[in-house]
């Protein structure tokens, strides 16, 4: 089974999708492009950039085209794409919708962690909570035109997890 953790930043993605693999050790487990990339040498700016995000979303369609099953991403293309669409409104982005459906269609388990209402996770300014904001509404608005299996969590940490190993037992 393949499981993508979904979000803006910020709300607890990467904890909850290191706590799920830890739990799940036939998983392999698939850092966040921003992080690959970083290790590989590419220079984000200190604010992303359009560029930044397209990098990012372009190496996310790449690792989810050459995964196998049982893999744990943090981070896919929908989430990178909402970024995209939320820093450059000009930009037509048809085609990247379209590619970034087609490599999400390989997605089993999509976890969609939102901002919640009296929001759990504290966000700086300098952590851009304007654009994490408007990610997490580009995302609430878009999650629901896929037919993958979707699943919305919320709560604590421990909450969450129980809520995806609920799904995952239903499923099989």
């Amino acid at each position: 089974m393949r499981i993508a953790f979904t979000g803006s930043h910020r709300v607890g993605k990467t904890t909850l999708a290191e706590e799920i693999a830890e739990s799940l050790p036939d998983y392999e487990f698939i850092n966040e492009p921003y992080l690959q990339l970083e290790e590989e040498g590419y220079l984000f700016s200190e604010i992303p950039t359009l560029e930044d995000y397209m990098e990012q979303f372009n190496f996310s369609v790449e690792q989810l085209q050459n995964s196998d099953g049982n893999t744990i991403f943090d981070r896919c293309p929908l989430d990178l794409l909402a970024y995209i669409y939320a820093v450059s409104k000009k930009k037509n982005i048809s085609s990247l919708y379209e590619e970034m459906t087609t490599a999400i269609a390989e997605i089993d388990l999509l976890v969609f962690i939102p901002i919640e209402k009296v929001d759990l996770i504290s966000c700086q300014e300098s952590d851009l909570p304007n654009l994490r904001q408007e990610v997490n509404d580009i995302l609430e608005d878009w999650i629901g035109d896929f037919s993958n299996e979707i699943l919305e969590v919320s709560g604590t940490l421990e909450n969450r997890k129980k809520q995806i190993f609920d799904k995952i037992t239903n499923m099989r």
